[in-house]
């Protein structure tokens, strides 16, 4: 696997990068995708790229958006209606193209799924559409007299692109795929590979053909010119079972494309020096201000205004995959230590009722909000003592260096982007002073029981546990640095057509 660095050098200013998702926040968002898509494209204009988003006209997108005017008309075809395309820009400033196609995108629900949760019936046109429209933008039949040297797609949604590209007229830009999550693969029936304008011969394992069904993702990973995920870490660990998810061979044939790039965070918004949702602001030198947050956070969720306990956090989709079904099962004797738990959150109905039943049980000691709240988020990630991320996987994660941003030092199980932005606390590290947090290997509720055991030893160390939180708040977790290695990577690309 290469690093992706590069020895050339990269003039910004000529970079033109498409960049194709399904998410941008705040316009949509599930999760770290829209967060991605937002930032990333932001530190690239920053550096001069010459950066757009292309994002699909949701009803809440276009509401958010009045002032869009429209640049192009795509014409229907026997296998997608017509569309129009808009400009606009992101608050950050990055220009915008939006997908209007209402048979497809004017409804209520999220991005994929209904009110319900259910998914899409037509997700496959949804996004076959995306992608078809993100590779159209890349060739020479695009609509618009601006051209990508590249388009960057994310995920499954636009996986298509690079095999639409494929088989373009013409000349065409670079294709630059991103794994956020490989669990998410858009795996649907292979009757769709006509409905959605690809030739039979595209029907292969070097193109869509994925154990006889049709990928999105597998054709994304087969046919773009170079793959990155989130993390180093991560990189490695989808080349082989179990986190390849039926793709490792594929991905460690690709190995020498395949980049690990970490996420960064915005460090504008998640700065407790400025932060509007916190009940007092502070930073690394005025960590004693901390503890209003503290009991703010006590006083906001039913808790036990107790400052000699230590307050443990979760902020997290409630799934198997995040590890929480192992909190549950030791949260009886983490509270016993004696801790207190916060948690927020929503997701699996088993684990949202479990952490309910557990509040219920323990008036004062464990509080639980089902749903998503900003401010609270923000107010749990500057009151709580430490953040917990027991995760079975996690490509990258971006609370771990919220907490550390905000001296709530994480535990987490040392996995993807966990193991590569969490430094475990021990002698050696508390001594050449790199230890930010808990990690624990094992994949189990015991080994998180004993980590969480040995974080709240450390935390009655006062000296010890303001050393802990003063080294996370000094680490650099911004985009710059990984903007770059994507500028590289982009350069390299458009050398190559």
């Amino acid at each position: 696997m290469p690093h992706p660095s590069s020895d050339i050098a990269v003039d910004h200013g000529k970079l033109r990068i498409l960049f194709a998702t399904s998410e941008c926040a705040p316009l949509a968002k599930t999760g770290g995708l829209g967060d991605v898509s937002a930032a990333l494209p932001a530190a690239l204009k920053q550096f001069g790229a010459d950066v757009r988003i292309l994002l699909p006209g949701y009803r809440s997108v276009l509401a958010q958006l009045p002032d869009c005017r429209e640049i192009a008309h795509v014409p229907g075809s026997p296998v997608f209606p017509p569309a129009r395309l808009l400009q606009g820009e992101t608050p950050s400033g990055v220009p915008l193209y939006v997908l209007v196609c209402p048979p497809l995108y004017d409804r209520g629900g999220g991005p994929y799924q209904d009110e319900s949760g259910s998914d899409w019936p037509d997700n496959a046109q949804r996004f076959g559409l995306l992608s078809q429209v993100a590779a159209l933008l890349g060739s020479a039949g695009s609509p618009l007299e601006w051209r990508p040297g590249v388009v960057h797609c994310n995920d499954w949604q636009t996986g298509l692109a690079p095999i639409y590209l494929r088989y373009a007229e013409g000349a065409r830009a670079a294709t630059l795929q991103t794994i956020h999550n490989l669990a998410f693969q858009g795996i649907f029936e292979p009757e769709l590979v006509a409905a959605l304008g690809l030739p039979p011969e595209s029907f292969t394992p070097e193109g869509v053909e994925y154990y006889g069904k049709l990928s999105f993702l597998k054709s994304g990973l087969q046919c773009a010119d170079a793959i990155t995920t989130v993390s180093p870490h991560y990189a490695l660990e989808i080349q082989s079972e179990p986190l390849g998810f039926g793709l490792q061979g594929l991905l460690s044939a690709r190995r020498d494309s395949l980049y690990g790039i970490l996420n960064g965070i915005d460090t504008s918004l998640w700065n407790p020096a400025s932060d509007p949702s916190i009940a007092c602001r502070y930073d690394a030198g005025t960590l004693d201000a901390k503890d209003a947050n503290k009991r703010e956070l006590q006083r906001r969720l039913g808790l036990a205004p107790s400052p000699s306990v230590p307050l443990l956090a979760v902020v997290s989709r409630l799934a198997s995959q995040k590890g929480l079904d192992w909190l549950l099962e030791i949260a009886p004797q983490v509270l016993a230590l004696p801790a207190q738990l916060a948690i927020l959150g929503s997701g699996e109905a088993q684990l949202e009722s479990g952490f309910r039943a557990l509040a219920l049980s323990h008036p004062g000691q464990a509080s639980v909000t089902v749903g998503f709240d900003e401010s609270l988020a923000h107010l749990i990630e500057a009151g709580a003592d430490a953040f917990l991320m027991p995760s079975r996987f996690e490509p990258c994660g971006m609370n771990q260096m919220y907490s550390q941003r905000y001296g709530t030092p994480p535990i987490a199980r040392a996995t993807g982007g966990l193991a590569d932005t969490v430094v475990d606390c021990n002698p050696a590290t508390l001594a050449d002073g790199s230890a930010s947090g808990f990690l624990f290997h094992e994949e189990s509720a015991q080994a998180l029981l004993a980590t969480v055991g040995r974080a709240a030893t450390t935390w009655r160390d006062k000296a010890k546990w303001r050393m802990l939180q003063r080294n996370g708040m000094a680490r650099d977790f911004g985009w710059e640095a990984s903007a770059l290695r994507y500028a590289a990577i982009y350069a390299r690309l458009a050398m190559k057509l």
